[in-house]
């Protein structure tokens, strides 16, 4: 099977991907897999570079849970996205999601946080 065959059978990601100037804004609606999350990271390290975004967004305000996979998933995107020029800030992380993340020892190298998106565009724009 071709790879273009492969990736038009995949279903859609639970999250959608804007351009906002030169930002990318993700917007996560649901838990993802682990695959789903390895596709996810894939997906966006391609638009920066095709679509030359200084700045990622992403939104997590939609979960409840976020395990060290995927947090680490998170964090080695910022420090691959870092290594192409834009900048990654996570918004939207519940209480219960931040304290469960310092009890997991997880940590977000090169991840800047911020409480929500208008705060992480802030962030973006400085």
């Amino acid at each position: 099977m071709k790879a273009d065959t492969r990736e038009a059978a995949r279903p859609p990601l639970p999250a959608s991907i804007l351009s906002q100037g030169q930002n990318l804004i993700v917007s996560i609606h649901a838990a993802l897999d682990d695959d789903q999350l390895t596709r996810l990271q894939r997906d966006l390290l391609e638009r920066v570079g095709r679509e030359r975004a200084r700045g990622i967004l992403i939104d997590v305000a939609a979960l409840d849970v976020l395990d060290s996979f995927a947090a680490r998933t998170l964090a080695d995107l910022a420090y691959m996205a870092r290594l192409r020029g834009a900048r990654t800030v996570v918004v939207g992380i519940a209480p219960d999601v931040a304290m469960a993340l310092v009890r997991l020892s997880v940590h977000l190298p090169l991840t800047q946080t911020a409480l929500d998106l208008e705060e992480g565009l802030e962030w973006l724009a400085s």
